[in-house]
């Protein structure tokens, strides 16, 4: 049975954890606003790019000279699965969400004979993708330092991907991240960057036909990698705000938690103490009638 003196420590500690946890809950709050109109900001330019590169490419006549970045290699034997995730923790099945479906992507893959790489973006994706597949991780990238992300981040996962698939080393690119939908639902997203992957009615705009100054091969040739650039940089913004919304949905149940665990300690210290009162009193009763 812990002593009395026990019990208040714990009590105390107890409090100053939910201090804790309720200060992080009104910064995850104060940030996700931000976070959350740079995502929304960043949708409509990402999408609107892909819907220029499915009208350019649905133009393009001779698929055998467009840019390898937009028919692919030929085969599909090699896949590279670009994870992005968080640098910190604390914000619930975040990060936890994302690897998974990335696992489960690559054992799928693996399943049917095909051969995995993986290129992390964030501490959290890459320390439970190591336990499992450390052989196949080829790049670790960690944005720790960056307290603002910038579209330059973005643009140098961008240059190294394009580079590796230049030299070779896949076949077929895929991103992983989270879409943010709101504070309580962030949905893990996979979703095909290399070749690009344009949605059915993406190359045909209502009939419309449209000229091209220069040529679409050299438009595509420009659009192509910068493409790539825009749809992580996009998963970025979606990650740091679904990451917020995360964070303060957890740390308010941590907060509520702390209270409940406060309320059950503290009435547990009160009866404690009542019959450590009762008793004592029993014995001087007891005594005194003795005498």
């Amino acid at each position: 049975m812990p002593s009395l003196k026990d019990m208040r420590v714990r009590i105390a500690a107890t409090k100053a954890t939910q201090k804790i946890t309720k200060a992080m809950q009104m910064v995850a709050a104060s940030k996700l606003r931000r976070a959350q109109a740079a995502a929304e900001a960043a949708r409509p330019y990402a999408q609107q790019m892909t819907k220029v590169l499915g009208n350019i490419a649905a133009s393009v006549g001779d698929l055998g000279a467009a840019p390898r970045l937009l028919v692919g290699t030929g085969g599909e034997r090699v896949h590279l699965l670009l994870v992005c995730t968080a640098e910190r923790g604390l914000c619930g099945p975040f990060n936890s969400a994302i690897v998974r479906l990335a696992r489960e992507r690559a054992n799928a893959l693996m399943a049917e004979g095909k051969e995995v790489k993986f290129f992390c973006v964030g501490r959290k994706g890459y320390e439970q993708l190591r336990r499992l597949y450390e052989k196949q991780i080829i790049e670790h990238i960690e944005l720790r330092a960056v307290r603002t992300l910038a579209f330059e981040h973005a643009e140098n996962v961008g240059e190294k991907i394009v580079r590796l698939y230049e030299q070779g080393a896949f076949d077929v690119c895929t991103l992983f991240f989270s879409r943010f939908r709101s504070v309580i639902a962030q949905i893990p997203t996979a979703q095909q960057i290399i070749p690009p992957m344009f949605e059915g009615d993406a190359g045909n705009d209502n009939g419309v036909v449209y000229e091209y100054e220069p040529d679409e091969d050299e438009i595509l040739a420009e659009l192509l990698p910068r493409n790539i650039s825009v749809q992580i940089f996009r998963a970025l913004l979606e990650n740091a705000a679904s990451f917020y919304g995360a964070q303060m949905s957890a740390m308010d149940n941590a907060t509520r938690n702390a209270g409940e665990m406060i309320r059950k300690q503290t009435l547990t210290y009160n009866r404690t103490r009542q019959a450590m009162i009762t008793k004592e009193l029993i014995e001087i009763i007891s005594g005194a009638e003795a005498v």
